[in-house]
């Protein structure tokens, strides 16, 4: 893949270097394959934990595991490849990706079906996450750029807001706000999914705009057409060009 990838999260530095230490110390025979296969499980496990959250404690431990898992899994996979050299960039990046809309379904329709979100707003919730990759996944293609992370925050930021906030609705999945009381999930995912659409067109604006400087209109001399020989008709005819 001939593109630049660009990590600029709060955590980006510092997890860069763990995940360069622990895949020095992996054993040789864990591929970045298995990687990718434990990352792939561990959303629905995720998914599935959370909608336990209402009927045991245990569920909400059992979701952060989860998303640790998930982490070592879809963080780790790429950087073994990297530090063996047995890196495949296009499978790379086509799986990892695939993978993530799996994953981002399974642990959103789990939240939606644990009754802490209500299905509407998690539907919402997806479709600003599907437009957000769409937009990026253009980005890469058109303009050369990766961006995994708006405004200092990636998928690590992510899954730790994620977790904490698994904790916070088992012990009470209500919060009030302005006098009225609403479920804590469906005010976060409401706020996700506005930062979800602004992120969309802020990317989409600055994109848009950057390959309109790259690519400028053509003079009408030079966009008029030529014959066989190369010659525009209008010069032919004595016409000037």
């Amino acid at each position: 893949m001939d593109h630049v990838r660009e990590h600029r999260s709060v955590l980006a530095a510092a997890e860069k270097r763990l995940l360069i230490a622990i895949a020095r110390r992996l054993p040789g025979w864990l591929s970045s394959d298995h990687l990718t296969l434990l990352g792939l499980l561990a959303m629905p496990a995720a998914g599935l934990a959370f909608a336990a959250i209402p009927i045991t404690p245990w569920a909400a431990p059992l979701f952060a595991l989860a998303l640790v898992i998930n982490w070592f899994g879809d963080s780790l996979d790429g950087t073994l490849a990297r530090v063996r050299c047995q890196a495949r960039p296009r499978y790379g990046y086509y799986v990892d990706h695939v993978i993530d809309l799996a994953g981002t379904a399974a642990l959103i329709g789990g939240m939606a079906a644990s009754g802490l979100m209500t299905p509407s707003i998690a539907l919402a919730l997806v479709a600003a996450y599907y437009l957000v990759s769409a937009e990026t996944f253009l980005a890469t293609h058109a303009v050369g750029v990766f961006r995994l992370s708006f405004a200092g925050f990636g998928p690590t930021e992510l899954r730790i807001l994620l977790a904490v906030g698994a904790f916070f609705v088992a012990r009470n999945p209500y919060a009030t706000i302005a006098g009225h009381r609403a479920l804590l999930l469906d005010v976060g995912a409401i706020v996700a999914t506005g930062s979800l659409a602004a992120v969309f067109v802020i990317s989409a604006i600055r994109n848009a705009s950057a390959l309109y400087r790259q690519e400028p209109l053509p003079r009408r001399e030079d966009a008029a057409p030529r014959d066989a020989r190369g010659f525009r008709p209008s010069a032919l005819r004595g016409e000037t060009v």
